[in-house]
């Protein structure tokens, strides 16, 4: 097997110092055009590639970013929306060679997490995502120096740069859609309440009904989870009074939810109509296919990608707001049953 080239291999062949080798191949100033052309040049003759730990050590960069995810790793798998914003980051990132480090923990561990990643130079920045109300972790980053991008919306980020999607008119929309196709007891099953998103789901669709004039149907949690959308979704149709038409958190309780309607006997969309949230592939291929807000995770993965290359750059960056959630109605709504 041919030895791979070596800095001392391209200085040697280009009639310079290595130092000189290093900076041309840097872009770093110091060094004539002349010169800097004759490196390039000889380290492409001699098919010459950079160690990514060596550039990475000369910069002064770890050469990747940090996403700390306070959830259980059976959440992470399940959830449509991180593989989709991973990618994003990835597409990104990994063009040039740096990659993400995800780190799972709980929320009594994250702090700890974080002091060690700033500590220990692992990280470039990181992505914060799932913010929650009081979130202590945008002090944090200021505290320990720690370039970050808030994926969410700008006033829960403490002045970080912020990248956003607006959920909320998605969520106007469905109601509203919902209200034309005459259902009058719509429920909502909710993401956990300490998360931001999840409480901004379910404002939007308080307003939107009170906007609209009609009483608040019932709530219950379901936690982002498909345990929790089936235990709700459960709970609400053996009621006396059900709900005609149920507005979920996300997907996978939506789905549940779906399923337990056909346990119980309960038709889609004749006697209920449902809706989730992120518009997961499998939505398309559901029984009946699920209406839901299509929020582009991988695009948002992209952006805040680029935001917190800025950051690292600049040191500040604008925020960014991504163009909103779009309500898709498919079969899983129609008209409420009469009586």
């Amino acid at each position: 097997m041919a030895r791979k080239p070596t800095i001392a291999d391209v200085a040697q062949h280009a009639g310079v110092s290595r130092a000189t080798v290093s900076f041309a191949l840097n872009d770093r100033p110091g060094i004539a055009e002349e010169t800097k052309a004759r490196v390039l040049a000889a380290a492409a003759d001699l098919g010459w590639t950079p160690s990514h730990q060596a550039r990475g050590l000369s910069l002064g960069k770890a050469g990747a970013f940090g996403l700390v995810l306070a959830r259980e790793a059976e959440q992470i798998g399940a959830d449509p929306f991180f593989p989709a914003f991973i990618a994003g980051v990835e597409a990104v990132i990994g063009q040039r060679g740096d990659g993400l480090m995800v780190h799972l923990t709980t929320p009594e561990q994250e702090q700890g997490v974080y002091e060690r990643l700033a500590a220990r130079r692992q990280v470039d920045g990181v992505l914060l995502t799932d913010l929650r109300r009081d979130d202590p972790r945008p002090p944090l980053m200021r505290e320990l120096g720690l370039p970050a991008v808030v994926v969410g919306q700008p006033e829960w980020g403490g002045g970080l740069t912020a990248v956003s999607l607006d959920d909320e008119p998605a969520y106007a929309d469905a109601i509203r859609r919902l209200t034309d196709l005459g259902h009058r007891r719509i429920a909502h099953v909710e993401g956990p309440q300490e998360l931001r998103h999840a409480h901004r789901r379910r404002t939007a669709w308080e307003q939107t009904l009170r906007a609209l004039g009609l009483p608040e149907g019932p709530v219950l949690p379901g936690g982002f989870s498909p345990e929790g959308g089936a235990r709700a979704t459960r709970e609400l149709l053996t009621r006396p009074e059900p709900p005609t038409a149920i507005v979920y958190g996300n997907d996978l309780a939506a789905m549940a939810g779906l399923s337990v309607a056909q346990e119980l006997g309960v038709r889609v969309p004749d006697q209920l109509s449902v809706v989730g949230y992120d518009d997961a592939p499998l939505t398309r291929y559901s029984f009946p296919p699920l209406a839901s807000a299509r929020a582009d995770a991988r695009g948002w993965g992209e952006a805040a990608a680029r935001a917190l290359d800025a950051v690292i750059a600049l040191g500040a960056a604008a925020h960014v707001e991504l163009p909103p959630a779009e309500f898709v109605p498919r079969a899983s709504i129609g008209p409420a049953p009469r009586g």
